[in-house]
């Protein structure tokens, strides 16, 4: 098991909660990698945006969730890393566990690195996150274009998620609201909650 999942398996007690434990039972991709974007109904509602990098998905979470505004600087709190079985992961987290609440998967999809350094050269993602600006397209069903995340709080690891001015730009458009249902399950949060209460074993 990833030893960058210690503290994502500390925070969590596995006889209680569904989410998964490790990575074991995903394969690598045979394309590019991964990301997801789950809405998350907790104490303090946000989105949890996850992006696949090194055997793990390096997590934020995202009070207001993604803008396709690029006036829109969303704040996001860089969280600890999950595992890559998280990327199907919808259910409810039981009460008094860390993150309780239900959980959707609202996106999904493929991203690219696009960070550059100061000459131009391509960047590698962990010299991007150190830096704190790191920049990617992604591909979904709901949420596409180039985004950035610059990092301006280093000692509370708070980010803001920046939509680049770009032809998926659309300072119209509220995703978050208009297109609430999970794209894996077709339900919302409180229909995924209402369904769990209902038959415990799809927890």
């Amino acid at each position: 098991m990833s030893e960058r999942l210690d503290e994502y398996r500390r925070k969590r007690d596995f006889e209680r909660t569904s989410e998964p434990s490790d990575t074991t039972d995903v394969p690598p991709p045979d394309g590019p990698p991964r990301f997801v974007i789950q809405h998350h109904d907790a104490s303090s509602e946000h989105y949890d945006f996850r992006l696949e990098h090194d055997g793990v998905l390096l997590s934020w979470a995202v009070p207001k969730g993604p803008s396709t505004d690029p006036r829109d600087k969303r704040l996001a709190v860089r969280t600890e890393d999950h595992p890559l079985d998280y990327l199907d992961f919808e259910g409810t987290i039981p009460e008094g566990e860390y993150g309780g609440g239900a959980v959707i998967v609202w996106d999904i999809g493929t991203w690219g690195h696009a960070t550059t350094d100061s000459d131009g050269a391509p960047s590698s993602v962990d010299a991007a996150l150190d830096d704190g600006h790191l920049s990617f397209r992604l591909d979904g069903q709901k949420i596409r274009g180039g985004y950035t995340l610059q990092l301006f709080r280093p000692d509370d690891d708070q980010w803001l998620l920046i939509k680049h001015a770009d032809d998926d730009a659309d300072a119209r458009r509220r995703p978050t609201s208009t297109e609430p249902k999970s794209v894996r399950s077709g339900l919302d949060v409180t229909e995924i909650a209402e369904v769990m209460a209902d038959d415990p074993e799809e927890r």
